[in-house]
């Protein structure tokens, strides 16, 4: 009898659970990845998004593991908190996958600020993707090396690419006027947001999405000199480092971020032409060519040291000097540069709603994020969105005008509209 009440007892439980899986009510089509997204992009723990729900840090933990759907007035609620549309959580995330995120200043930076920088990061690569239905991004130009090349590559080799990259790009020996413009030529798509973490300065991948390279940099440190340097070293990631897998990165991450920053020094300072204008390196001399380089005097130290210009001995003397002048929180003439200013995307979704393809309404719509990140990520104004749109058909030209106008109407139909075939300026 015992027995029987034993096996009745499991099969109801059974059938409970049975049943419960099978009548589990929430919005199907939940995206679990996008609730993760929205979090890491807050920097938030999921007891804090909890209490802004109003549900159970459980509760949300289970929404991010698959686990659980969230009922239609929760779901309210979630976008409500971080600030989304509904709609946004019902959508695919695609898969970035490829190469490694490669984090500047890793060692220092928080778990929390690398996953924010990197949830933007692959939000970017989304929008361009979307935004890539219609317009045409200047095709990929970046040179890369392989895996075996990475662990045998020299110093005199690094040189060499970076020199290679100058040509390649028509740039000459000299100055680079615009870093982030150069990036943008050669096909990467470069983005800049704040994060509200200083110690968070950028992350560049290779996406599979579409086999094109990003960057992000934070604009927390309001310094155009030393983001202009970010953005060099996320372009030596691009070259040197696109074909390690994740193991390699944590392996040799030391060697991996010097030769990025040894990249950047390269790149910014060319042997042949910076080396003649060091005369006598001196901290007044360096500060001296600051002005034309755009480059920080801490870069040029490291930069005279790599060319031998200096030795160990003079090369710490220097840092020390600059120590002492109080430069290591901030250089003369760094408040003299602005950010250089992303111009792709910008121009996409302008270009999307001044040709008349998309009005702002359904560029907000196909690009799925909160209308605020979209105009961050993108660099358009903060009322791009809230502006008036030009409404068509409320009135109509008269006869004459007409006529004068040719009465032309805007072709809807999604065409492709290309990049001017010069550079972009």
């Amino acid at each position: 009898m015992a027995n029987t009440e034993r096996r009745l007892a499991k099969r109801r439980k059974y059938v409970k659970e049975k049943l419960g899986s099978v009548m589990r009510t929430g919005v199907s089509g939940f995206q679990p990845e996008r609730l993760l997204q929205a979090r890491e992009s807050l920097g938030i723990t999921r007891v804090a998004l909890a209490t802004l729900v109003g549900v159970s840090p459980a509760t949300i933990s289970n929404w991010e593991k698959g686990s659980q759907l969230p009922e239609e007035d929760k779901l309210r609620a979630l976008g409500e908190a971080v600030k989304f549309s509904m709609s946004w959580f019902l959508t695919d995330s695609p898969k970035h996958g490829g190469a490694p995120y490669f984090f500047r200043s890793l060692s220092s930076s928080t778990k929390t600020a690398r996953e924010m920088a990197k949830v933007r990061l692959n939000w970017v690569a989304e929008m361009a993707n979307i935004l890539g239905q219609w317009v045409n991004w200047p095709k990929v130009n970046v040179p890369t090396i392989s895996e075996e090349a990475f662990l045998k590559i020299t110093d005199s080799e690094i040189e060499m690419l970076a020199a290679e990259c100058r040509k390649t790009w028509k740039l000459g020996m000299g100055p680079i006027s615009d870093v982030v413009l150069t990036l943008e030529n050669a096909g990467v798509i470069f983005a800049r947001d704040e994060i509200g973490h200083l110690k968070m300065d950028g992350v560049s991948h290779w996406s599979q999405i579409d086999d094109r390279p990003y960057v992000f940099v934070t604009a927390d440190k309001a310094n155009g000199i030393r983001s202009r340097f970010d953005a060099a070293h996320e372009l030596g990631h691009l070259v040197l480092h696109r074909n390690i897998d994740e193991s390699m990165l944590k392996q040799h991450y030391k060697e991996i971020e010097r030769q990025a920053d040894l990249f950047a020094g390269c790149f910014l300072l060319p042997a042949e032409s910076f080396s003649l204008e060091v005369s006598w390196p001196t901290l007044e001399t360096l500060l001296s060519l600051k002005p034309r380089w755009k480059v920080s005097v801490a870069a040029m130290i490291m930069r005279c040291y790599q060319l031998k210009i200096i030795d160990e001995d003079q090369k710490l003397r220097l840092f020390k000097g600059r120590s002492a002048r109080g430069w290591t929180k901030g250089e003369p003439y760094d408040d003299q540069f602005a950010f250089e200013k992303p111009r792709l995307l910008n121009r996409a979704a302008r270009m999307l709603v001044t040709k008349g393809i998309l009005n702002q309404s359904e560029l907000s719509h196909k690009l799925g994020l909160s209308e605020y990140l979209i105009e961050s990520l993108c660099g358009l104004p903060s009322n791009f969105f809230s502006s008036q749109p030009i409404e068509n058909n409320l009135v109509e030209l008269k006869e004459t005008l007409k006529e004068r106008t040719g009465n032309q109407k805007t072709n809807n139909t999604g065409s492709i509209l290309k990049f001017p075939a010069n550079k972009i300026r």
